[in-house]
């Protein structure tokens, strides 16, 4: 009888493993093209956790009072840009018909999760935290006094139509389309989105900034600039640390490929965001008799930010160069823009992602090295005996960048000022907008307000 039941169970189990699919042989594919799914995917959970980053270094840098709304705007932001950008924005980046205003392929992120190619899906969700990414630089700029119906608004419209649109001008070649930028003679460079993500976010944010007005206390009434300090050093330092790390999913993922570039992307990368922190530190400390922390941790952001466009075709000296002209870039322009602009932007966000974005991109005319690196030498820059043929055209991709997103954002700013507003108001900026849009704080029974 026990032996009738061992064969019994035996036959079932049998059955049961007929049945059943073995999901690890159910993946299709070389192994080649798995590990490059596997890279693209490890790189794109990196540069989502950017978004932690971001949300660190903008509590970090303003008032207790806000931190609830900035976090919560740094989860919705990405949670609506998802979405927007799957549903309308990627059909518009990467369609077949992608031409000068994208593609009429609005549901393009549904039918590529149909397709049997693996890569599809690796590629929507690598192409996706990269749009929450250019939407998030954006609330930096406006904090503390923006409305959160308004923020929702807009971040939908930049993760579904400005950031795709200009993304399909440099990078819709990069599945079905191809777009005028990389059309050129000689075509576009930004090879991980210098200013496809980080100007895009930074013009925008500039336009916000300017539309929105400063924050109550900022001017005094002889057009002094006062400090706001942030309240938490420490955890905008987190936020840049965070940052940082997620950056080497940013560049060297961006090659798509599990090959050796990785490591040398990841060189070039690390070097100029070194190099920017140091610089920074050296233009702060002069400018202000002291090394400033909060300049130093922009000086980092800066040099990342810079280097991004041209992290797979410059050399390591080159990415010092540009990494450390960077880190002095956005102590200047910090200063500039806040003391002669007039422009709040509590976090820096308009210098180091819209100014240094533009810089890193035109770097790439200059220290463009695809003859040195073995890379071909169709796109030299000036310095490595390329002419200025690629000075000119990164020059033409930086100015379309501005024209798009400062422009639109001017007017997508200014139709939401006149119809839902755009700014909160007065007793609810000086109460703080965590109590007053979220109904709750930060730091229940340690938080002190001083709203002079």
């Amino acid at each position: 009888m026990k032996r009738l039941f061992k064969y019994m169970l035996g036959g079932a189990i049998v059955a049961l493993l007929a049945t059943t699919p073995v999901f690890a042989e159910a993946t299709p594919g070389s192994n080649e093209t798995n590990i490059n799914v596997i890279w693209t995917c490890v790189a794109a959970f990196l540069v989502f956790f950017m978004q932690a980053g971001f949300a660190m270094v903008e509590v970090g840098f303003t008032r207790a009072k806000n931190a609830v709304n900035i976090i919560m705007k740094n989860l919705m932001d990405f949670s609506i840009g998802t979405l927007a950008f799957f549903v309308i924005g990627f059909g518009l980046m990467f369609g077949k018909t992608n031409g000068f205003f994208g593609t009429t392929d609005f549901m393009l992120g549904m039918d590529v999760i149909s397709s049997p190619e693996h890569w599809n899906w690796t590629f929507l969700i690598f192409q996706t935290v990269f749009a929450g990414t250019a939407a998030t630089i954006v609330s930096g700029a406006m904090a503390e006094r923006t409305k959160f119906s308004a923020y929702l608004t807009y971040s939908t419209f930049v993760c579904a139509f400005i950031y795709p649109i200009f993304g399909s001008w440099a990078w819709g070649g990069l599945l079905n389309g191809g777009g005028w930028l990389e059309n050129l003679p000689t075509p576009f460079i930004d090879f991980a989105g210098s200013t496809v993500v980080h100007s895009i976010g930074g013009w925008l944010a500039l336009a916000g900034a300017i539309v929105l007005g400063p924050r109550l206390g900022k001017y005094g009434k002889d057009g002094r600039s006062n400090a706001l300090p942030g309240h938490n050093l420490s955890l905008a330092a987190l936020g840049v640390f965070i940052l940082w790390f997620g950056w080497f999913g940013f560049n060297p993922g961006s090659t798509t490929t599990g090959n050796g570039e990785i490591g040398r992307i990841a060189i070039t990368t690390n070097l100029a965001a070194a190099a920017g922190a140091i610089t920074a530190m050296i233009a702060a400390w002069i400018q202000s008799k002291k090394p400033d922390a909060s300049m130093s941790l922009n000086g980092a952001l800066a040099g990342l930010v810079a280097i991004t466009a041209g992290c797979y075709t410059v050399t390591p000296m080159g990415a010092i160069v540009i990494g450390a002209i960077a880190g002095v870039l956005v102590v200047l322009s910090v200063t500039f823009i806040d003391q002669v602009l007039k422009i709040d932007d509590p976090v820096g966000a308009v210098s180091v992602h819209g100014l240094n974005g533009a810089w890193g991109t035109l770097a790439c005319g200059l220290f463009g090295a695809e003859k040195v690196l073995g890379l071909g030498d169709a796109n030299t820059g000036l310095f490595y005996g390329g002419g200025m043929a690629q000075l000119v055209t990164q020059s033409i991709g930086i100015m379309a960048a501005f024209a798009w997103a400062f422009g639109l954002g001017l007017i997508l700013f200014n139709v939401i000022k006149a119809t839902m507003g755009i700014r909160v108001t007065e007793e609810e900026e000086l109460k703080g907008l965590d109590i007053t849009e979220h109904g709750m704080e930060a730091y229940a029974g340690f938080q002190i307000f001083i709203n002079e």
